[in-house]
């Protein structure tokens, strides 16, 4: 349907015409198609999602809570964080801490402590499974 016949349907001064009915139609057809009819139309922009660069782990030591941040860009740019915060005061790293919490809550990703005053930061794209819960109370008795 042209513009004008758009404007004058609009005004009152033309009814809506059957073509209308018939681009739903079709409209309604191109997009039932399936996800199977699509891969074979998109062959060529197939891409493996196993095929990214290795993934870098971030160590950091922070020795003050304003280092904080550029551990929060490491997150943001989908980067894992060990952080270890045995540098620092007990009230920085407690802040430290709870930045690193929010971050890691605001990203969808994950905080684990792996030791004592060593935490795990990870971004969405990167799961944690297991626990080493077992080694750290012996350590810490």
């Amino acid at each position: 349907m042209g513009v004008m016949n758009k404007f004058m349907n609009f005004l009152g001064l033309q009814e809506e015409e059957v073509v209308v009915e018939r681009e739903r139609i079709a409209d309604h057809r191109e997009e039932a198609e399936t996800p199977a009819q699509e891969l074979r139309k998109n062959k060529g922009n197939i891409v493996s999602i196993h095929s990214q660069k290795n993934v870098r782990v971030i160590l950091n030591e922070p020795r003050s809570y304003e280092e904080t941040q550029e551990i929060a860009d490491h997150l943001r740019s989908h980067r894992p964080v060990v952080v270890n915060l045995h540098r620092v005061r007990p009230d920085q790293a407690t802040r430290i801490v709870d930045f690193l919490s929010g971050t890691v809550y605001a990203l969808s990703g994950s905080i684990s402590k792996i030791g004592p005053n060593i935490f795990l930061c990870t971004p969405d794209n990167v799961e944690i499974h297991g626990s080493i819960s077992e080694m750290m109370h012996h350590n810490e008795e």
